[in-house]
């Protein structure tokens, strides 16, 4: 298996939503991907196996030196296969190169392994309110 990891990759719509969709498990929705991400985001990538979407990871931005990495989905059947870590390998080259000081995660608890093991964020205290 090849996996080609794209910064700011051609992606569309539809390819995201399928993904996300399968990754958090609900519906796909008539979601404007394209608009969010040019919108709100410094970058995304995209990892491929030949011409499907099988990853993707977006990096979004306050327009200062902090990003934030969001919305981290790997296809299923290839899932434990490293490409999740190659995708924030990526998305952390990428926030650096665009000379950001601070890349963000937030994850849920069955994640906090790959998030500081796998992908190297470091533990440290922040806050939260749901809205």
């Amino acid at each position: 298996m090849t996996i080609m990891y794209e910064w700011r990759g051609d992606v569309d719509s539809a390819a995201i939503e399928a993904l996300h969709a399968e990754g958090f498990d609900h519906p796909p929705l008539n979601v404007d991907w394209l608009a969010q991400l040019r919108r709100h985001s410094l970058g995304w990538v995209c990892a491929r196996e030949e011409d499907r979407l099988v990853g993707f990871v977006n990096v979004a931005w306050d327009g200062g030196v902090h990003a934030f990495i969001l919305d981290t989905v790997v296809a299923r059947g290839v899932r434990g296969s490293g490409i999740g870590t190659a995708l924030v390998a990526a998305a952390v080259d990428g926030a650096r190169a665009a000379d950001r000081e601070w890349l963000h995660v937030d994850f849920d608890d069955e994640l906090e392994s790959f998030s500081f093991e796998s992908c190297g964020f470091k533990q440290t205290k922040a806050g939260l309110i749901a809205l």
